[in-house]
């Protein structure tokens, strides 16, 4: 098997682990000049034919993650229920504010 047969191989394993929306969790950057701070959450967009993990991060960045060259793990079912919980509270509490008086 040559060097692009086995990373068409590791993409298509990448893209059933990691398909589009998958949330994700960074543990730790690789060598990247301007890295993302650690426990830093994203939501998978897409795998390239490479097998690099585009994300699209909390924080606003987007940035590509090379499996074996930086660490993150998928979020458990539970933690994305806490996500889920947290973002409509804060959406509640932002609704509830003073009501004018007509």
């Amino acid at each position: 098997m040559n060097e692009w047969q086995r990373l068409a191989m590791m993409s298509t394993s990448y893209r059933q682990k990691y398909p589009e929306g998958t949330r994700i969790e960074l543990i730790m950057m690789g060598d990247d000049p301007h890295p993302i701070e650690a426990g830093t959450r994203a939501s998978v967009q897409y795998v390239d034919d490479i097998g690099t993990v585009h994300c699209k991060f909390d924080n606003g960045r987007s940035l590509g993650l090379i499996p074996g060259e930086d660490s993150f793990r998928k979020l458990t079912s539970e933690e994305i229920e806490e996500e889920r919980r947290e973002s409509q509270q804060s959406q509640n509490e932002n609704n509830c504010g003073p009501k004018l008086a007509l």
